[in-house]
């Protein structure tokens, strides 16, 4: 299971290396690549992560020494990956319409640009840890997590292109795979308790949605609704006959 593992890293690194290639595709194309993609990892998240993470509600209650919580701390978590990279979206957002207006530079500031990137390192840390730590294990599992995480990066990579330019060839990609493969590597090495194991994967479901979303729904988007649609069905269909 470790050189399964070990390719699906490869596989995630190369996806960083080679996003910025979609800029050579025809917007159309583009739009359906990319809403397909977000379709899947959404697919996923609906019908494996979060349905896995109702099963830890009640361990995790009990850690937390609050019965209230029992039912709802991992939906909280959740809530918070979302919050998360919404907080980083309107960061850089704002950081860039600042720039355009001040000096017509549409770069965001170099520590907008850091956080930036530094909240997908922390994502792409936890991917590659939970490639060797997820709840069903098994190469079907495998396959699945490694289809729609790697769909999914390429969506995120895709924005962050958007955002950053250059700076993302130069920079930004680097320390995205360095991230995921710090997270194979920790995964290889140290296993956690099944509860933070639990919360890992709750962020992770709040920050994909979050992720997936704000490609999709904001006007000027290259967004494809039938694409989007036709992508959820078919990865939740291979989901249900797994």
């Amino acid at each position: 299971m470790v050189i399964a593992t070990c390719i699906c890293v490869l596989v995630f690194a190369a996806v960083h290396m080679l996003t910025g290639r979609l800029s050579a595709l025809s917007v159309r194309r583009r739009g359906m690549w990319l809403s397909a993609s977000g379709g899947i990892a959404v697919a996923y998240v609906f019908l494996e992560l979060l349905p896995e993470l109702t099963e830890h509600n009640a361990v995790l209650g009990d850690l937390s020494g609050a019965e209230w919580l029992a039912d709802q701390i991992v939906y909280l978590v959740a809530l918070s990956g979302l919050l998360v990279f919404y907080g980083l979206e309107l960061a850089v957002r704002t950081s860039r319409r600042q720039a355009r207006t001040a000096t017509g530079s549409d770069r965001a500031g170099e520590g907008v640009f850091w956080l930036h990137i530094a909240g997908f390192a922390v994502a792409n840390l936890l991917i590659g840890y939970l490639l060797l730590h997820r709840e069903i294990p098994g190469v079907v599992s495998l396959a699945l997590y490694a289809v729609a995480l790697g769909v999914h990066l390429l969506g995120n990579d895709y924005g962050l292109v958007q955002h950053h330019r250059e700076l993302y060839d130069r920079r930004a990609r680097w320390w995205l795979v360095g991230a995921v493969v710090a997270g194979w590597l920790a995964g290889a090495l140290v296993e956690l308790p099944e509860a933070v194991i639990s919360l890992i994967s709750a962020f992770l479901a709040g920050s994909i949605v979050m992720n997936v979303m704000k490609e999709e729904l904001p006007e000027g988007r290259d967004s494809d609704f039938g694409a989007f649609a036709f992508g959820s069905l078919f990865y939740a269909a291979v989901i249900l006959a797994a």
